[in-house]
């Protein structure tokens, strides 16, 4: 089980990016009536209005990373601040300005369940800045096939699709509960649940800990492990980890495995430091991508269409 430090390290990490997001705030009226300035040609400068600033998620995410980076190659970003929060409070400041038509620019990634409940595009990258297509990987601890060769079978199987993994996000962001969520998925799916499970038996109550990040997407995938795995009679506890912590626990033996492995940019940080410490099972889904989100009803393709900081 993952020891009271490391519970302890992710629970701070957890709270302090909560509190980071309890102080961002709209802007006020006086800033919609700057919206009207334009870039010289015309069109709506919406970097000024916006504060030349990306509403990000959690420090250290690859998104994030990638997100500072790409102030430093653009010149149309010369100026602009990455504002770290959380995934939830991303999200929430993305509501908030799309029920009030105003521009943002947020660190996003799919799949998430937000492109399916609001319009929203990626701007072009011409510079890859973000990189390619992703995939969601699955990582274990060293020696699980010979403790636990069940689980690690089952884990070794799991491959799902984006739009399987968004209805889970989108019932869990609906405000049903995660386990529901997962629980009504995997009832509805058994027959791609049967194909995780097969070749495998079940056991009597053998413990096994699964490690995520606290993100939308790795809240509905480990959730729907944790379902499969406890109908094959493991006894399972997941723990929310911060993306470093999250790595170290599996590299470490504190947690037996994930499902959140975000490759090749993503984490590429935290797989340089623990990727020989683990043992990778390969890609759980494909095609995910990152990059820079904004509501359709903005006006800019490419973030060469942002202007820089004045």
């Amino acid at each position: 089980m993952i020891n009271l430090n490391l519970k302890r390290l992710g629970l701070a990490a957890g709270l302090s990016l909560t509190l980071v997001a309890a102080g961002c705030g709209s802007d006020d009226s006086s800033d919609s009536e700057n919206a009207g300035s334009d870039n010289g040609g015309g069109e709506t400068n919406y970097s000024e209005e916006m504060d030349y600033t990306i509403t990000g998620i959690e420090p250290g995410a690859g998104v994030v990373q990638a997100a500072e980076d790409a102030t430093e190659t653009y010149d149309s970003l010369a100026g602009w601040e990455v504002e770290t929060s959380s995934s939830g409070a991303m999200a929430t400041a993305l509501g908030e300005a799309i029920d009030n038509e105003e521009p943002i620019v947020v660190t996003g990634w799919t799949p998430h369940w937000m492109f399916a409940k609001y319009d929203l595009k990626y701007l072009e990258d011409p510079e890859g800045s973000f990189g390619e297509a992703e995939e969601i990987k699955t990582m274990v601890r060293k020696g699980l096939k010979d403790d636990m060769p069940n689980a690690y079978q089952i884990l070794d199987q799991f491959n799902w699709e984006s739009s399987d993994m968004e209805e889970v996000m989108l019932e869990i962001s609906n405000g049903t509960s995660p386990e529901d969520a997962a629980a009504a998925w995997v009832e509805d799916n058994s027959d791609k649940v049967a194909e995780w499970t097969k070749g495998t038996e079940e056991v009597d109550g053998k413990e096994i800990e699964l490690a995520y990040v606290e993100w939308d997407s790795e809240v509905a995938s480990t959730n729907v492990m944790k379902k499969v795995l406890e109908d094959q009679g493991f006894k399972v506890t997941i723990t929310p980890l911060d993306n470093a912590v999250m790595w170290q626990a599996v590299a470490n033996g504190d947690a037996d495995g994930m499902v959140a492995a975000w490759m090749p940019a993503t984490h590429a940080a935290q797989f340089e430091e623990y990727g020989d410490q683990v043992e990778d099972l390969g890609a759980n889904l494909e095609g995910a991508k990152i990059g820079l989100v904004v509501p359709k009803y903005m006006d800019v393709d490419s973030i060469e269409d942002l202007q820089p900081a004045e």
